[in-house]
């Protein structure tokens, strides 16, 4: 990675944005602080609340942060499909005493006001999911001193990101929880993705940005390893989900080690996009019938998904969790960093002494 950018976080590092309440100040100060790269999820919030947040973690660290942006999504859902959908909640609707959400609420997520918060009051790092911006939107950031990320989950997708200007890319593998990066919705796709060590390599191949590898890394000699495949930095998202600062519901976070949850799935099931969450009922009964319509999913299951989670009925919620969620790890957040670091180095002294990881 270029020495500017990894001057600003002295470990390779990178707490991944987790939208819906997880990633919040107190989360990003606490890596930071420890040497990581902290960073705000700007999904699902207003201009404001996103500044507000961006606020809050100034006044906590004087340490450079992220903040991660959803790019607005185009109109391809089928409105039909969306109205069966909604029926068959029906039954969920009634056994929570809520209503639906309206599966029009919105598809840009705010995505100009947001921009030109973050140009008015420039932050050290911004990074996009769901698509790469234009090249006139990375410049205005570059502009105002502020360094790019997006996130690709095949190298086409990568060289995307290249495209409009990057300073690096976010390989995304299939095995990593929550929403899948992908820069277009295709159902036919869905399940196909890449793991990530070959991703990383075909990423490295097509692209000559810096990668930060991210999806299942729970440990730092997995950290190493995506090092020495070829990537500058490591994103963990689950394994930071289970930490103290956190603002993971409780339910979420003892469901990551309950034996009662073995395994993740990708569904669309409470969002209409592909995400990769602990399996439960909501998700067994529902996700073979969700359609491909992101946001409207998102909106209508909103209220569903608040309720279960009022109601302590984990069954209910969307539990996003990657692949190596049973090895997350109940520590503060700056702990985990260190513990982190000091696998890395561990893992790193194996290689070089002729040991193996």
């Amino acid at each position: 990675m270029s020495s500017a950018l990894t001057d600003l976080f002295p470990l390779p590092i990178v707490q991944a944005p987790m939208a819906g309440g997880v990633s919040v100040p107190q989360l990003a100060a606490a890596v930071c602080e420890a040497g990581g790269l902290g960073f705000l999820a700007a999904g699902y919030k207003t201009a404001d609340g996103m500044y507000q947040e961006i606020k809050q973690l100034r006044s906590l660290t004087g340490r450079p942060f992220g903040v991660n942006v959803f790019m607005p999504q185009p109109e391809y859902a089928d409105p039909a499909a969306v109205d069966v959908y909604a029926h068959q909640l029906a039954g969920e609707a009634t056994w929570y005493e809520a209503e639906l959400g309206d599966p029009d609420s919105g598809r840009d997520d705010g995505f100009e006001a947001k921009l030109v918060v973050l140009r008015d009051n420039p932050v050290p790092v911004v990074s996009f999911h769901f698509g790469v911006p234009s090249r006139e939107v990375v410049d205005t950031l570059h502009r105002v001193g502020t360094f790019v990320l997006a996130a690709a989950t095949t190298p086409d997708e990568a060289q995307a990101v290249e495209r409009a200007g990057a300073d690096a890319v976010i390989a995304q593998g299939i095995e990593a929880g929550g929403h899948q990066g992908t820069h277009r919705d295709v159902p036919e796709t869905d399940g196909s993705g890449l793991g990530l060590l070959s991703l990383i390599a075909q990423v490295r191949e097509a692209v000559g940005i810096p990668i930060v590898a991210a999806g299942g890394i729970m440990r730092g000699s997995q950290i190493a390893g995506v090092l020495a495949a070829g990537a500058s930095a490591a994103q963990l998202g689950t394994a930071f989900l289970a930490t103290h600062e956190s603002g993971a519901n409780a339910l979420h976070k003892r469901a990551l080690t309950n034996p009662l949850f073995v395994r993740t799935e990708l569904t669309r099931a409470f969002s209409g996009r592909p995400a990769r969450g602990l399996v439960n009922r909501f998700l067994r009964e529902h996700g073979p019938y969700a359609p491909a319509a992101y946001p409207e999913i998102h909106h209508l299951t909103s209220p569903l998904r608040k309720a279960a989670a009022k109601a302590g009925d984990a069954q209910g919620m969307a539990l996003w969790a990657g692949q190596g969620h049973r090895m997350a790890r109940e520590l503060p957040a700056g702990q985990l960093v260190e513990v982190l670091a000091g696998e890395l180095a561990a893992a790193r002294a194996s290689l070089t002494g002729g040991g193996v990881l």
